[in-house]
Formats: structure tokens, C-alpha cells, sequence
């Protein structure tokens, strides 16, 4: 019998995919605070377990760069024109990490560089992981189509929590107390809680 894919998750062959939380955005995202502070907890979770991070920024000279409260000064920022993140600069940061098999991705706009991103991996056999709260649009209705379509495509949904949990796997993990610090207040609401409401396409 065919063994499910189930999507597991590990600490050494995983990388945060951090997509253009920019000034410019701001105004415009719906629950941006919300999702930069989850994006923001990734990042610290990442850092306390040596995970790889790769940031990138959507035509800085136009949109600003990336907001000062996710935390990513002095981390390699990567620039681009295109939707997806998988830049030729970006697919060789990607080949210098071994054994990679998961990518965890954050960001905006869930309906636009989020969706080409994590088609793009799918593409190259990499299981992706959307922290759905931690992803956002101009539109709630962007935003809830795009992470019903990555889902169909193969994604899997997940929140910042969740994935910090899966990635540590054990409270005797050396930099479990580190992390727990991390996610001892529950995660801002983001907007997901409507998404349970009536019929949805995320859970059918």
C-alpha cells in the first residue's frame, strides 16, 4: 500500500522563505502588523535552530524596503522584478543549503509572489509549507482563493506555531526552552478565524 505524503518537517533540511514585507506594502495588506509579528517569530525560531532564511524585497526602489519589525537586518536580502522568489540569485543560495527538502514560506501577496513561489518549488519536487497566518492580500478574497489553490496544488497549510512545534519535535530539543519563549503568547489574530465560517474550499 502507498504510503500518504505526509509532510513532515525537520529542523536540518528546512529554510525560511521570508517574501516582501516592504514600507509600501503596509497601508494596503489586510492584518499586515499581524503577519510580519508571526513572520517576525519565525524568523527569531529559525536563527535559535541555525535554519537558513532567504529574504527577499519587490522592487525596493519603488515599494521600500523590508520593514524594520520583522527582523532581518543583517540578513542577505535578495531584489527582484518577478512574482516568484526563485531567482537565478535565489536557486543558487538554494543549492548551497544540503540535504533541502522543506521550505517554509511567509509573505505577501498570497495571490501573486506567495502562489508563483510555491508553484515554482512544487515544481522542483520540495514539499512547501504556507504559514497561513503569516501570509496576506489586499483582498480576503485574494487571499483565501490563493491558499485554497496552493492547497490543491499540493501545499500544506499550516500556522507560525505549528511549524515551530513540528520543527523542534521534542521539549528535550537543546533550544526547546529558547523557542517556547517564543510562542508562550498565542499568535495575533490574522483573519483565518472567519475562514472557518460556512462553507470554505480550505477544509473541504
Amino acid at each position: 500500500m502507498a504510503v500518504r505524503h505526509l509532510g513532515r518537517i525537520s529542523q536540518k533540511t528546512s529554510v525560511l522563505f521570508l517574501c516582501d514585507m516592504q514600507e509600501k506594502f503596509r497601508p494596503n495588506i489586510a492584518y499586515f502588523p499581524q503577519i510580519v509579528s508571526v513572520a517576525a517569530t519565525l524568523l527569531k525560531a529559525a536563527k535559535a535552530l541555525q535554519i537558513p532564511m532567504i529574504v527577499t524585497e519587490q522592487y525596493p526602489k519603488g515599494l521600500g524596503p523590508t520593514v524594520p519589525e520583522l527582523g532581518a537586518k543583517g540578513l542577505k536580502i535578495f531584489s527582484k522584478t518577478c512574482f516568484t522568489m526563485l531567482t537565478p540569485e535565489v536557486e543558487e543560495e538554494m543549492r548551497s543549503i544540503p540535504d533541502l527538502h522543506s521550505v517554509i514560506l511567509c509573505g505577501i501577496e498570497a495571490q501573486a509572489c506567495i502562489m508563483s513561489t510555491t508553484l515554482d518549488l512544487l515544481e522542483k519536487g520540495l514539499d512547501v509549507h504556507v504559514v497561513a497566518d503569516a501570509c496576506s492580500s489586499r483582498s480576503q478574497v485574494d487571499r483565501l482563493i490563493a491558499l485554497s489553490r496552493m492547497k490543491q496544488s499540493g501545499a500544506f497549510l499550516t500556522t507560525g506555531e505549528g511549524v515551530i512545534l513540528q520543527l523542534v519535535k521534542d521539549s528535550k530539543h537543546p533550544n526547546f526552552k529558547e523557542v517556547q519563549k517564543l510562542i508562550m503568547e498565542p499568535a495575533p489574530d490574522s483573519g483565518l478565524l472567519q475562514l472557518f465560517q460556512g462553507q470554505n474550499p480550505l477544509f473541504t
